[in-house]
């Protein structure tokens, strides 16, 4: 891969000041404080937030407590997204702190897969990373790898520690020089205006000429409404880690450096801002 490191370590120590608050039909034997956090843009919501839980469980009447979700603005947001998605889904143009509600109580099954332990994150993490390598390397790069790699990968972005984390995950964004990329791109396209999860296909990074297929070309291809109009403004945005990349930004370029750590380019369709 072309090795832009300082790209790497901004994605990677990307936070989010975020303000968690005890939403209000919450029991509590005394008032709840709001609890202040810097969020990591790669990591997941229920990974880093045993603090605020630990916060609002000293409030709460024991038998009140079941499992702890999280909302904002009236959307649950779901934990297995990763926490940079989320923002840049739901709320890359408001005002910072993100203002987050809590909640112990009413699980909204329909809405959001359970978390009752790390070890369901660590399995989520894990088969997204394997769908990404079978995408760019027919999976042979991860099933090369020992069991103690995987677990490495794992153990760097729980203990948010870049350079454990990159001196396994570089062998998953490397590819033959004869190949001049992967074989497919793994990403994820969502759009805040719709109930779809999400948009995934097969896309190569090479075109059959030989030339670099771009952001822009992903776009036309996978989600054409994404891109402007000729004969009018543009709509939308199109948001990866919390920033525009121009649209002419080699795809492959950005698989290696702007994918989050489940190897997955996950890009934000949202609504551009009117004022």
């Amino acid at each position: 891969m072309t090795d832009d490191k300082d790209v790497l370590r901004d994605v990677w120590f990307g936070r989010i000041p975020t303000c968690f608050t005890l939403y209000q039909d919450e029991i509590t034997e005394r008032e709840a404080e709001p609890y202040y956090l810097l969020l990591p843009r790669v990591s997941y919501l229920t990974l880093v937030t045993d603090k605020v839980k630990k916060h609002f469980q000293k409030v709460m009447k024991q038998e009140e407590v079941s499992e702890i979700w999280f909302e904002y603005e009236g959307t649950p947001l779901k934990w297995h997204y990763p926490i940079g998605l989320l923002f840049d889904l739901h709320a890359s143009n408001t005002a910072l702190p993100w203002s987050i509600t809590v909640h112990f109580k009413n699980f909204p099954e329909k809405d959001l897969l359970h978390c009752h332990s790390k070890d369901v994150i660590e399995a989520h993490f894990m088969a997204c990373i394997k769908e990404a390598d079978a995408l760019k390397h027919k999976s042979q790069v991860i099933n090369e790898m020992q069991k103690k790699d995987h677990k490495q990968l794992w153990m760097g972005l729980q203990n948010d520690k870049f350079e454990q984390f990159w001196a396994i995950n570089r062998k998953l964004m490397e590819y033959p020089p004869e190949d001049n990329g992967f074989r497919y791109i793994p990403f994820r396209i969502y759009q805040a205006t719709t109930e779809r999860p999400f948009i995934q296909k097969l896309f190569r990074p090479i075109a059959s000429g030989g030339q670099l297929h771009t952001l822009g070309d992903l776009l036309k291809d996978v989600c054409p409404s994404a891109i402007t109009p000729e004969d009018g403004e543009q709509k939308t945005q199109v948001m990866i880690h919390g920033i525009e990349p121009m649209l002419e930004t080699p795809i492959q370029w950005l698989s290696e450096h702007m994918s989050y750590p489940d190897n997955f380019l996950h890009i934000s369709i949202i609504p551009r801002p009117t004022d």
